[in-house]
């Protein structure tokens, strides 16, 4: 049975004593977790669509019967985009943080609608068409970025403490769904439309996938644990009585919270990047070194090695232009069934075990694969295969960044947490692609892209060992645990001063 509701406030704005975070943390699973998955986890499908088209195009936007772009311009169009996902994530973390995770999770994904379906219809070449594409995929990246801080927030404070990490690993690593649809798609459409016509229906692909999703969102309720730090406990018993009476519908016993998990809590002042910057260095430095390392390692790992597969296929195995897709949706199923396969584990072994495990292995093996390929003993099938190894390994470690990011830090601030690491990944990962596209040059000499693999293998050693080191058992544990909120007034399920490591808290749901 559902635990009584929450005591009301002393006063208008005085503390209050709360069981809604334990009440969720102990929920058993339901359709309603179910269906805010598939209506959240749209956002990465989308994003691995977007950036796979984007990638599948840019020879033809090239032609003189479709926009006439340079090869630099039509490059130029994924770095835009990358810039507004960067841009987004900064400025809707922080309006997530502010004004609530349901109301960002629908804003931002209208304004991902809405920009990319403006995408296809750039009609014309020249200047102002062209600067109309660019703000187009600018407005479209922004949407997407918005979505990693909204979503991940939301998933980590609504789902089950002893499901939260295989979630999180789950929706983030549906990118790679994406990755397999947008060059599913595309190839169809390349074979049965003319260019001109093609690579427009391609971006429209998103939104049409899209559209339906944005009136599902509408029905989630707001996360229980925001409310409740914003003074709003009456909306907050209202979202999780919602969510309780999705899991008795189906039969499932609802397990009773005691007393003891309370949290007492006053209405949080609100947090922008000013008081972020003070949680990060003064209360949690080593937490916000981990949290860096981690999604910094993964971005120039996976920047580089994923803007560049074409490249290295055609270079040095000779694999004609119209047949590398088809490599590349083999290496989107690796990278798939790694978060899938793995991700329970995460809520098992634990963290720290896991994140440290799969970013050396991925490390080591990418070692060792850069001598072989040095040797010349590859061939296009069996480095394919080893790559889907690599990153069957990799992917789950890299969607563990996200995760990490958002745990560890207290709740006032997670978006903007999220946020801040996304833009750090993305900008440290962004000369990737470069790099190795120049290590590759004509395929001539494998010694150099030898050197730039052995590059990315330590890069993830290290982020792998920076995990072992100082990385956060959170598994099964009440964020709140892990992460004291910044309005606690008294919290029993932590006796740990901010800035300090959890104390041992409640035994885990």
């Amino acid at each position: 049975m559902p635990s009584p509701a929450d005591t009301p406030p002393a006063g208008p704005a005085g503390p209050v004593r709360s069981l809604v975070p334990a009440r969720i943390d102990r929920m058993p699973w339901s359709g309603f977790h179910t269906k805010m998955i598939a209506a959240l986890g749209i956002a990465w499908i989308l994003d691995g669509l977007e950036i796979t088209v984007a990638s599948s195009v840019v020879a033809i936007l090239t032609r003189s019967d479709t926009l006439n772009l340079s090869s630099g311009d039509a490059g130029l169009i994924a770095t835009v985009y990358l810039i507004g996902q960067v841009v987004g994530a900064l400025v809707f973390g922080r309006l997530a943080d502010r004004f609530g995770r349901r109301g960002l999770f629908l804003l931002t994904f209208a304004v991902y609608l809405f920009g990319s379906g403006l995408t296809a219809l750039t009609l014309g070449q020249g200047l102002w068409w062209d600067a109309f594409l660019y703000l187009t995929r600018f407005i479209a990246g922004t949407g997407i970025g918005g979505e990693y801080a909204a979503i991940n927030s939301a998933i980590q404070e609504m789902m089950p403490a002893r499901f939260r990490g295989r979630v999180d690993l789950l929706v983030n690593g549906t990118y790679w769904a994406g990755a397999i649809i947008g060059t599913l798609a595309e190839l169809y459409l390349l074979s049965h439309f003319s260019a001109s016509l093609a690579w427009r229906l391609g971006f429209l692909l998103g939104p049409v996938l899209g559209f339906s999703v944005l009136f599902v969102r509408r029905n989630l309720p707001e996360s229980p644990r925001w409310l409740i730090m914003n003074g709003r406990h009456k909306e907050a018993e209202e979202a999780i009585a919602h969510i309780e009476q999705a899991a008795s519908r189906t039969g499932r016993r609802l397990q009773p919270v005691d007393a003891s998990q309370a949290i007492t809590i006053a209405k949080s002042p609100h947090s922008g990047y000013t008081t972020l910057l003070k949680v990060l260095f003064k209360d949690y430095p080593q937490r916000a070194v981990l949290a860096s390392t981690l999604m910094i390692t993964q971005s120039f790992l996976y920047n580089a090695i994923f803007f560049t597969y074409t490249l290295v296929l055609n270079k040095f195995y000779g694999v004609p232009d119209d047949r590398a897709p088809l490599y590349l949706i083999a290496f989107a199923v690796g990278n798939l069934l790694g978060p899938i396969l793995l991700g329970p584990l995460f809520d098992t072994l634990g963290r720290r075990r896991m994140i440290a495990g799969t970013y050396l292995f991925s490390g080591c093996a990418l070692a060792f694969t850069a001598m072989l390929f040095r040797a010349d003993v590859l061939t296009a099938a069996t480095q394919t295969t080893a790559w889907c190894v690599i990153f069957f390994f990799a992917s789950a470690g890299a969607s563990s960044g996200y995760l990490t990011a958002g745990e560890i830090f207290p709740l006032e601030v997670r978006g903007q947490a999220i946020a801040l690491f996304f833009a750090i990944g993305q900008a440290a990962g962004a000369g990737a692609p470069y790099l190795y596209g120049w290590l590759i040059g004509d395929g001539s000499d494998r010694g150099r892209l030898f050197i730039g693999y052995l590059i990315g293998a330590t890069v993830m050693v290290i982020g792998g060992l920076v995990e072992a080191v100082i990385g956060i058992d959170a598994e099964r544990k009440p964020l709140e645990s892990v992460a004291r909120p910044l309005s606690v007034v008294k919290n029993t399920t932590d006796r740990t001063p901010p800035g300090g490591e959890p104390g041992p808290g409640p035994a885990p749901a």
